[in-house]
């Protein structure tokens, strides 16, 4: 995906993260944070393929579907470490929580840069 930046907008960082919807099913795909937003590219469904994510945040692009987050809407960000799965929960201003997975990788940097404006 290409992301358009929009006017001031600057790239903090990508990573490759597993996005965790309510109901088990798991997106893999690449999160884009920059300073103005959060734009998540689900690459496919793991589970099934013909699954999408509705939300107000979710965006069908061709066959792929993108969930874009302004930081303006974000009120929340918390961090969940286990041994096998690190993740970020990011809550919106309408109640709806975004859960990304990085595995066993450190997610420290992802919330970091989902918490800079």
């Amino acid at each position: 995906m290409n992301l358009e930046l929009q006017p001031t907008e600057e790239v903090i960082n990508t990573w490759t993260v597993i996005f965790l919807p309510k109901g088990g099913d798991k997106y893999n795909g690449k999160l884009t944070v920059t300073n103005k937003r959060l734009v998540y590219d689900m690459l496919y469904n793991i589970k099934s393929i013909s699954n999408i994510v509705t939300s107000s945040y979710a965006v069908a692009r061709g066959e792929n579907s993108v969930i874009e987050i302004p930081k303006t809407d974000i009120i929340k960000v918390e961090v969940e470490k286990s041994f096998f799965a690190k993740k970020v929960h990011v809550t919106v201003t309408d109640g709806t929580v975004f859960t990304f997975s990085y595995g066993m990788m450190n997610i420290d940097p992802v919330a970091e840069a989902i918490k800079a404006k």
